[in-house]
């Protein structure tokens, strides 16, 4: 394969992780599979309120900000800001491609990918999406006819397309090594007890506090017995909260705001107790963990029900609604399910889903290199 020079791209999503987790995992991917073919100079745009700003020291890229925001839901004078604000982001970002100029764009979701990939689309340069859940996002659903090819995470989520777009179903994303975690290396790292079985709490990027609070009622009701422990990823805005409401049952908890290794914290799990965002389910897919999902009840488009109501189709989860948490055991009813035999069956479908499929992220990237030779090599004929 001769090499076609220097390509670039532009990844364009975040606010949450769940649409910036994505974008890091293809571009690693990318980058790695690229390797002897072509250079590849790669840059993240962003915003100063999202998750991709937090973590911009070890986020492995130039990240690039533009104030970006969306409408309101409550009546507030800041909505009467948005048209200038998204006037100046289109700005900001027709200048940054000028300057960079990107053979490609790739937009992840999220209020930032919007301006980004009309700006794109302005200058002639490709735009690619990459869609997790099985509702698409607003910014998705806008910008699908202006795209090349857009990934999809769910099948499910075709229905909704308004756009001549190649409509791909991979899957989700997410690192390569996600589901190779080290057990034994993890149940050290956090103080747990190789002889219990797992189960791991996890919330998003953000916490969920719906479910940190059912997890501390069931805690009182005293059924973790002696077989059982919890790795429980509070939320950096609940973690002091609920450290110190755990109290004497600390021992048999461990507790973390956040991870970025999440290779390692699902090494350590048996059973999962989560919201059901399309990161987290791709995650636990890929790392064949059965799950109790809690759909986020207010998640646009109610994406999460969906997205749980698919995994609940296929065997692999089961679903306890947000409005039915103060009348569940949750905990009771994580040991009930690990002691069933609809958790083995569990197993087995997670195992089956995964049985010679290629990681989403492959098949991603493998297109998008497929794509930057093609382009460079129009240039070069040109």
């Amino acid at each position: 394969m001769m090499n076609l020079s220097t390509a670039k791209i532009i990844f364009a999503g975040g606010g949450t992780g769940g649409h910036l987790f994505p974008a890091i995992a293809i571009a690693d991917r990318v980058k790695e599979l690229v390797t002897g073919r072509m250079t590849v100079e790669i840059i993240f745009v962003g915003t100063r309120r999202g998750i991709e700003y937090r973590l911009k020291e070890t986020l492995g890229y130039p990240l690039h900000v533009i104030n970006m925001r969306g409408i309101a839901r409550s009546l507030t004078l800041k909505n009467l800001l948005v048209p200038f604000i998204v006037i100046g982001a289109l700005v900001k970002s027709y200048l940054l491609l000028g300057r960079f100029h990107p053979n490609l764009v790739v937009g992840t979701g999220g209020y930032v990918c919007w301006p980004v990939l009309r700006a794109a689309s302005y200058r002639g340069v490709r735009t690619l999406l990459q869609e997790q859940n099985s509702f698409p996002g607003v910014s998705t659903r806008q910008l699908a006819g202006r795209a090349k090819k857009i990934y999809l995470g769910f099948a499910k989520a075709a229905e909704y397309m308004k756009t001549d777009a190649e409509l791909i179903v991979t899957g989700n994303p997410v690192r390569h090594n996600i589901n190779a975690g080290d057990r034994e290396r993890s149940i050290h790292q956090y103080g747990l007890d190789p002889n219990k079985k797992t189960i791991l709490v996890l919330g998003g990027s953000q916490g969920a506090r719906a479910v940190n609070r059912a997890i501390l009622d069931s805690l009182k009701k005293n059924h973790l017995s002696d077989k059982y422990q919890i790795l429980w990823q509070t939320g950096k805005r609940d973690y002091t909260d609920v450290a110190a409401a755990a109290g004497n049952k600390e021992n048999g908890c461990s507790l973390f705001p956040f991870a970025q290794e999440m290779n390692q914290v699902y090494a350590a799990a048996d059973l999962v107790i989560a919201r059901a965002g399309a990161l987290t389910l791709a995650e636990i897919a890929a790392c064949e963990l059965p799950a109790i999902l809690i759909p986020y009840p207010y998640a646009a488009g109610d994406h999460q029900k969906k997205n749980a109501a698919d995994f609940v189709a296929r065997s692999m989860a089961v679903m306890i609604e947000e409005n039915r948490l103060p009348e569940t055991d949750l905990l009771a009813e994580a040991v009930a399910l690990l002691e069933s035999d609809q958790y083995r069956a569990m197993k087995q479908a997670l195992a089956r889903e995964n049985e010679g499929k290629q990681p989403a992220v492959d098949v991603i990237a493998v297109d998008i290199i497929k794509q930057l030779e093609e382009i460079k090599a129009n240039e070069a004929g040109n």
